[in-house]
């Protein structure tokens, strides 16, 4: 296993939308997931999307065990959205790729999922609360959208110009 870089924004590989895996889950596949498990661990964070490694492929992991709790690592390849429900839920999101920067997004309140786990096995589910929104903000990512757009224009910006200013002061 090895730590990645996470890439941040406004770089244009975060704007792409990734591809399907093709065939069956692989031990190469397994391999970026466990690499991607240690880098969102170590960052930390809830969730990761391959490309915000550079990786455009649909692969997410995610573990949502509270600070505590035994670690409970999942894993999401090809993840796709088979229903939405109509009513929403506002939740305080963050991102690894738009560092210290939170705001309230609007989501579905439940979705249900179809996906391949660490093993290649289909899987149908729920999700609601805290996993709902976070495999919908990490689902966007594969299709190159990043919390931030779903913000109005002023709240966007005002999120570049602080990501623009901390990677100012880091650099000096």
């Amino acid at each position: 296993m090895a730590l990645r870089t996470i890439l941040t924004a406004p770089d244009p590989v975060l704007k792409q939308t990734s591809k399907p895996v093709e065939g069956p889950v692989t031990d190469e596949h397994r391999a970026l997931m466990d690499d991607m498990l240690e880098t969102m661990y170590a960052a930390p964070g809830i969730g990761l999307a391959a490309i915000q490694v550079g990786v455009p492929l649909r692969i997410i992991v995610m573990d949502l065990a509270r600070e505590g709790e035994e670690k409970a690592p999942r894993h999401f390849v090809n993840p796709e959205v088979l229903w939405r429900s109509d009513d929403t839920q506002p939740y305080e999101e963050g991102c690894l790729s738009v560092p210290d920067f939170y705001e309230e997004v609007e989501r579905p309140a439940r979705v249900k999922l179809r996906y391949l786990n660490y093993h290649g096995e289909a899987i149908e589910e729920e999700a609601e609360g805290l996993y709902a929104v976070c495999i919908q903000h990490e689902m966007d990512h594969l299709e190159g959208v990043l919390f931030i757009d779903h913000l109005s224009r002023l709240k966007r910006e005002n999120a570049m110009r602080k990501l623009k200013k901390a990677r100012k002061l880091a650099v000096m």
